[in-house]
């Protein structure tokens, strides 16, 4: 049934990060209702359902009528847990901000999810991923040296800074009302929790190990032993032998053990190696790559694309990425002993139904 078993969330519908929190948190066993405009609960009673939002319960509501509004406030007063990402202040000129959830549930979790925060001069802005990790120093690091900055597709900030640090603040807040009983207000913006992210980088660079120019670090493919490769048919392999005794089986796979070449940690040599390293590499494919280490502890694996990923065995077995028919989604995660998650994606997935969602939660259907 999940760890989540018989907590109940309400979720206002949004885009991206929120979506995928919700989403996390239904796989976690979370009993998840979404609140949406009355047109898109009817598409999604036609199966037309916005990303990372299936299997959950879909309640159309007019958060501009009367009617609408004590739906929602229905809901709100027999959750556990609120998740809206509105910008700052909607939902206090709607009538169901922090003051008046709470006063109805004192129990309530209250979170907000935005990507600059309920506060700051920025607040009331419009942003998407690259905006707000563009500020906190993360989107600067992305990139080759002497090329422009590469955004990491939406990883980073919507979904790491985002939906990951609002769950934490869900579950940690969920965790501090069994001593309290009072729930509270989580505030989780996406400038934060990616600058979070960057926790070992800052703390690098603060002892002169990382520099501000991209793409000459040890972690950012500036060091020839941490990047990816060309092989002969056009594919790609992954290097990351950091330390000695990876470094010394990568070097034997690829016939350079007993080789004259520099040091690994000589910056001003990087280059030789890296044209060294690729010269081989190119001499055979991707999959001949993969057999030659596959049984070592070199860290070379080969770059799958999402249509490959779900084939490779270790994917396979541990459910990484599921393939259904036509349908290629991630599997659950994390994994627990007792009391295992489930994805809601699957095609298989038997989603509650609104009208059994709302008996168990003692809701009345509107």
């Amino acid at each position: 049934m999940g760890p989540l078993n018989g907590i109940r969330v309400v979720e206002f519908t949004g885009i991206g990060p929120g979506p995928m929190a919700a989403m996390l948190l239904a796989d976690l066993g979370a009993s998840v209702i979404r609140i949406d405009r009355p047109a898109a609960a009817e598409a999604a009673g036609r199966g037309q359902v916005p990303h990372m939002s299936a299997g959950r319960p879909v309640i159309g509501a007019d958060l501009k009528s009367e009617a609408g509004l004590r739906t929602a406030r229905e809901l709100v007063a027999a959750a556990d847990v609120l998740l809206e990402g509105f910008r700052p202040g909607v939902m206090e000129r709607l009538g169901l901000g922090p003051d008046e959830c709470l006063q109805a549930n004192p129990g309530l979790v209250y979170a907000r999810m935005t990507g600059w925060g309920q506060d700051g001069p920025l607040a009331h802005r419009a942003g998407h991923d690259m905006n707000y990790i563009a500020l906190n120093g993360a989107l600067h690091s992305f990139g080759r040296a002497g090329q422009a900055p590469l955004p990491p597709a939406n990883l980073v900030g919507d979904f790491g800074g985002g939906t990951m640090f609002v769950v934490t603040g869900i579950l940690s807040a969920l965790v501090e009302r069994q001593r309290s009983g009072r729930g509270q207000v989580v505030d989780a913006a996406m400038v934060d929790g990616s600058a979070l992210l960057m926790s070992m980088v800052y703390e690098d660079r603060d002892r002169g190990a990382w520099s501000d120019e991209r793409g000459t670090n040890y972690l950012d493919t500036g060091a020839p032993w941490y990047d990816v490769y060309e092989c002969a048919d056009g594919r790609h392999v992954s290097v990351g032998c950091i330390e000695p005794r990876f470094y010394a089986a990568f070097l034997d796979g690829l016939g350079l053990a007993d080789a004259d070449l520099p040091d690994q940690w000589d910056r001003d040599r990087w280059p030789e190696l890296r044209a060294r390293f690729a010269a081989v590499l190119r001499t055979r494919t991707r999959a001949e790559w993969a057999e030659v280490f596959g049984d070592t502890d070199a860290c070379v694996q080969p770059i799958l694309s999402m249509a490959e990923a779900p084939d490779h065995p270790h994917v396979r077995a541990r459910g990484s990425v599921v393939r259904k028919g036509d349908r290629v989604f991630p599997g659950p995660a994390p994994r627990f002993s007792r009391t295992p998650g489930r994805t809601t994606r699957d095609p298989d997935f038997a989603a509650p139904s609104l009208e059994d969602t709302l008996k168990e939660w003692g809701v009345s259907s509107p």
